[in-house]
């Protein structure tokens, strides 16, 4: 029986997996990101490098909830991007989820895909997608971990997420022109993970490197690996919403997504645990974790779009060719801290265009607003435009966020330094926070109760030698 709470069109089944996926989505920011980070770093680093994911996730809510959510999935502006506008009223946070500019007509005129119009509302639409964008600018910073300045990240967020994360949404997601196009990107393998690696790179780029030393220190293991393995299974399990939760329903369609996630996933670390074996003769604790990211982020473009030996495959593929190029890019002069050009750009190609190669038509019919879409596969001439369609719009995507990125960054460059200072690259947290992640060096604890020893921790980095004071 309806009521003012439960409205007719109300799904409660819907509403509970849209608002729970959501949730894992959030936790994948925080705290995943932030756990991944503090220990992919070197310790000096840990707290600064777990605060650029907690403030992503934090910056983007406001922006999202007052602006950027309407550019991404409201009434067009452009081709590319929405009209800003908030969504704060409870009107709007009470009525049912629409996305307005995603009816599709066939030249004639004629309705093809009505536009998508979930059976929960507004409000639950607005958290999920927030969600998505926080995560997408949360994963910007892997690429500039260790030397990029606080000040200077948190003016980059809000400007990030309104100028480059909302046109790479509306354009594919939102009822832009690369949807009606009929683009394939399931949960954000272009909107996400190539914007992300793209962008992360570029900021690499303008913020410059790290020092050698700390350079080195990471690439010998970072900080704390095991905080890193956690902080990657939160990522793992957090993708049962980040892909399930895209069909905006609790169809048969979301089953399969979450299913072939984990199908690639756990296929793209064995195939990257086969390669450090092949090369180095040894299994590598991060090269695994590494073949996790590329897995999620490959299957994530096709999860509901591809049977199963497909997303085998698939991760097949984001088991190997991202490994190769991140070991094969060792001479690039640009210092990208964690490699994500490597498991988020090069991988999210790498799926998209195979989504345009294994696209199945019964799945593609579920949910595409161009009838009759598939992959290579399944039809020569159809899916050979496909999959031209696909490279297309990863040439979009990469070009407006590098294009937008570097004017951002140039932007808040006039402002505040994009770097830390020699003394906080030397110090880390505790020049930049007043606070550090650990309060031990070389492997020596410090009793706290001891007041002889209470100013070293405070003073002391990985790199200053612990003093005999016996």
């Amino acid at each position: 029986m309806a009521s003012v709470a439960v409205p007719e069109w109300l799904n409660k089944g819907d509403n509970a997996w849209q608002m729970l996926s959501a949730t894992l989505v959030a936790l994948q920011g925080f705290p995943g990101l932030a756990l991944f980070y503090a220990g992919a770093v070197t310790r000096k680093c840990a707290l600064t490098s777990a605060f650029m994911a907690l403030y992503a996730m934090a910056a983007t809510m406001p922006c999202w909830a007052l602006w950027a959510h309407n550019m991404a999935f409201g009434h067009r502006l452009l081709p590319f991007v929405g009209r800003p506008a908030p969504a704060l009223a409870q009107h709007y946070m009470l009525t049912q989820a629409l996305l307005p500019f995603t009816l599709h007509l066939h030249s004639n005129g004629e309705v093809e895909t009505a536009a998508v119009a979930p059976l929960y509302p507004s409000a639950s639409m607005v958290f999920f997608q927030w969600a998505f964008a926080g995560v997408t600018v949360g994963l910007v910073a892997g690429a500039v971990l260790g030397r990029m300045s606080v000040k200077a990240w948190m003016a980059f967020v809000p400007l990030w997420t309104t100028l480059s994360y909302t046109v790479g949404a509306y354009s594919i997601w939102g009822g832009g022109f690369l949807f009606h196009w009929g683009v394939m990107d399931y949960s954000g393998g272009y909107v996400v993970h190539l914007a992300a690696g793209v962008s992360g790179y570029t900021a690499a780029y303008w913020v410059g490197p790290r020092r050698k030393e700390e350079e080195e220190m990471t690439m010998a293991g970072g900080g704390n690996l095991v905080a890193m393995v956690a902080g990657a299974g939160i990522l793992w399990m957090g993708w049962t919403g980040f892909n399930g939760g895209d069909p905006f329903s609790a169809n048969t369609d979301s089953s399969v997504a979450v299913l072939n996630t984990h199908i690639c996933t756990t296929t793209s670390i064995l195939a990257w645990v086969c390669c450090d074996i092949a090369v180095r003769g040894r299994p590598s604790v991060v090269g695994a974790v590494q073949g996790m990211i590329t897995g999620l982020v490959c299957i994530t473009p096709a999860a509901g779009l591809v049977q199963g030996w497909a997303a085998l495959l698939m991760g097949v593929a984001s088991g190997t060719l991202p490994c190769y190029t991140m070991n094969a890019a060792m001479s690039f002069k640009v210092d990208d801290t964690l490699g994500i050009l490597h498991t988020h750009a090069v991988s999210g190609v790498l799926g998209g265009v195979l989504t345009g190669v294994f696209a199945h038509p019964t799945l593609c019919d579920m949910f595409l607003p161009v009838t009759g879409s598939r992959g290579l596969v399944y039809g020569v001439r159809a899916g050979g435009v496909q999959v031209l369609k696909q490279v297309a719009a990863a040439l979009f995507v990469a070009a407006w966020n590098v294009a937008a990125t570097s004017i951002i960054l140039v932007v808040v460059r006039a402002f505040v330094p994009l770097r830390m200072t020699e003394d906080e690259l030397l110090a880390g947290d505790i020049a930049v926070h007043g606070e550090q992640a650990y309060y031990f060096s070389s492997g020596t604890n410090f009793p706290r109760s001891n007041i002889k020893y209470s100013f070293l921790l405070v003073v002391i980095s990985d790199e200053m030698p612990v003093p005999d004071l016996s």
